[in-house]
């Protein structure tokens, strides 16, 4: 029991470290994040909210994932809604003050970098599934063999390319995030000596069988 409560916190300090890392990267006011340039350019498209594009690019990924032979747990689908709702949070609290300047928006923007990298560690780690983007990156990881900064950064540089396309907003901190998330993720997952792929998931359903144990 007292693994599984301290596996279950792990996630959800992941989660809203991963919420307010991207709360840092909104507030540093110097443009979107890769993936919510993404979102936004596909809302605009198609006449959607962010946060509904959002959630349905979530689940999307889980599909891809699935077939890519990543296990979604509950971490996987707590992911989905509750980082969208620790950022409402922390932005109704206004506990982060929007930076007006060029240097103190590019410090909290790579302090956000390094938060959501070590939110992306907890809740990893914690082996109750990845979320979705990063199971996308554990998966390409898995299948290509490269470095999973390479493979964060690949990703990142991709989905802005397509939300600028389609009309997103792209800014100079969308340029560091897209490319300076995946070298964060790089020495985070290094300082931590952490191997993404060797992380053995559990799917939902063994989830709910311990839980009936406790």
């Amino acid at each position: 029991m007292a693994t599984f409560v301290k596996r279950f916190m792990h996630l959800m300090i992941g989660l809203f470290l991963y919420a307010l890392g991207i709360v840092f990267t909104m507030k540093a006011n110097l443009g979107f994040a890769p993936w919510e340039v993404f979102h936004w350019g596909i809302g605009k498209t198609i006449g959607m909210t962010i946060g509904n594009v959002s959630i349905i690019v979530g689940l999307l990924i889980c599909i891809l994932v699935v077939i890519m032979g990543e296990k979604l747990g509950l971490g996987t689908v707590l992911n989905i809604f509750v980082i969208g709702v620790f950022i409402d949070l922390l932005l109704a609290f206004n506990l982060v003050p929007q930076m007006s300047g060029l240097v103190s928006g590019i410090i909290l923007m790579i302090i956000g970098l390094f938060t959501i990298s070590f939110g992306s560690y907890f809740y990893i780690n914690s082996g109750f599934g990845a979320g979705p983007r990063d199971s996308l990156m554990v998966a390409m990881e898995r299948k290509t063999r490269l470095s999973v900064g390479i493979c964060r950064g690949i990703i990142e540089v991709s989905v802005v390319l397509i939300g600028w396309m389609l009309g997103g907003p792209v800014g100079i901190g969308t340029i560091i995030s897209a490319f300076g998330i995946g070298f964060c993720i790089q020495i985070v997952f290094s300082l931590m000596k952490f191997d993404a792929t060797s992380v053995k998931h559990e799917t939902i359903d063994v989830t709910l069988k311990n839980i009936k144990l406790l």
